[in-house]
């Protein structure tokens, strides 16, 4: 291969172009990137990054002279269109056609929107963009903030609106927060770590939609004053946050032949269907699911792009899903697969003390562990995990 293309300059992205250096390809290698940003650090982005504790800077992936040594083009502010494998091009902003040899599909996601028109105040939450201009709303002064969806992104800026003194309530169409995550149990857990902080926590409704400054339901255009809930409430916001979760950046594949469902479908290599053509990150869909997870897409990379290299799957990524958040001051880190029908069981410590380890069980096999700050624990159960698994520690 003379040119190998990477669609995405994000962190699947960045580490692919890494590990392809890493392997030897001394060739082209052109980095595409939507942004006008390069690779940067997401998870903070709705932690220390809003709360004003880390800067923009701060969240770069690498320095300068990790940039020179990548030895890369950068195309940035610029959208890949299509893919036409059969001619070996990518479609860029404005009809241009990049020729390569090999592509690495990293465009990662893009958060879901509420339907409506849309209105000032109202943000979601994925780029360095999307998180400025929130914190620009909530230096306003003390607003009241309505975060809609209490998943990992939810919970993590409700804990960082309530540290900055604003009035926040979470909205929750299920039962408990990430109870199709945790289960009852410990969905339980997380939605004590709301109500301890003074956030109100309305759960079991969804949201009919929102509406401008004025009366309830009179206001048109403008600015967000209303959240309107599906059981008929309305709930004043000068602040709304959408995090009802993500669909796989995948619209400009359409037609280019690969196989497309909630993800670029390929095997646990990162491979796909198409020669020269692999996928890492948010945006692949391995084993029929897609992990969303910051671990899997740095250490994707490098399995992916050894198998680009080499023309076909030479090696699998098979370790275990892995996530953690922080909300509340509290670290939640989650390994393994749970079922919906496993149990749950505490081996250390309690919810009630917002310190404890606990492991799901099926037919008496460990499935996942889940820890609240208990970090030390949580590493040797994780690794036990792999084991039994048989699978690679991490």
């Amino acid at each position: 291969m003379r040119t190998i293309t990477v669609i995405g300059a994000s962190l699947a992205g960045l580490h692919t172009a890494l590990a392809l250096r890493a392997e030897g390809y001394a060739g082209r290698l052109v980095i595409v990137g939507e942004e006008h940003h390069r690779p940067y650090d997401r998870p903070p982005l709705s932690k220390e990054f809003l709360t004003g504790a880390l800067t923009a800077e701060k969240l770069s992936l690498a320095d300068a002279e990790e940039i020179a040594e990548l030895d890369a083009d950068w195309l940035l502010g610029t959208r890949a269109e299509g893919l036409d494998p059969p001619a070996g091009g990518v479609t860029l902003t404005g009809g241009r056609t990049l020729a390569t040899d090999g592509v690495v599909i990293a465009t990662g996601a893009t958060p879901r929107a509420l339907p409506g028109e849309r209105l000032e105040g109202v943000h979601t939450l994925r780029t360095l963009d999307d998180a400025a201009a929130l914190r620009e709303d909530l230096s306003r002064g003390q607003v009241r903030v309505v975060v809609i969806g209490a998943g990992f992104i939810g919970a993590e800026v409700a804990s960082s609106c309530a540290t900055l003194g604003h009035d926040v309530t979470v909205v929750e169409a299920a039962k408990a927060p990430l109870l199709p995550q945790l289960g009852a149990r410990m969905a339980a857990f997380c939605a004590d770590l709301h109500t301890d902080h003074g956030v109100t926590l309305l759960t079991g409704t969804g949201v009919r939609g929102l509406h401008a400054e004025g009366a309830p339901g009179g206001g048109q255009g403008g600015r967000v004053g209303w959240v309107e809930l599906a059981d008929g409430r309305f709930l004043p916001a000068d602040v709304v946050l959408v995090g009802i979760g993500v669909r796989p950046a995948t619209d400009w594949l359409t037609g280019s032949g690969l196989a497309l469902d909630d993800g670029v479908v390929c095997d646990a290599g990162g491979v796909t269907a198409l020669p020269g053509v692999v996928a890492v990150g948010d945006v692949a869909r391995t084993a029929g699911r897609r992990a969303e997870h910051w671990t899997s897409a740095m250490e994707s990379a490098a399995v992916a792009a050894r198998n680009l290299l080499a023309g076909a799957t030479v090696q699998t990524y098979t370790a275990l899903p892995y996530f953690w958040s922080d909300q509340y001051g509290i670290r939640l880190q989650l390994a393994g697969r749970r079922g919906p029908h496993d149990t749950v069981r505490l081996v250390e410590g309690a919810p009630e003390d917002r310190s404890f380890l606990a492991v799901y069980e099926r037919d008496g096999t460990t499935t996942a562990v889940l820890a609240a700050n208990r970090p030390r624990p949580f590493t040797r159960a994780r690794r036990e995990l792999a084991r039994e698994g048989g699978l690679a520690a991490v």
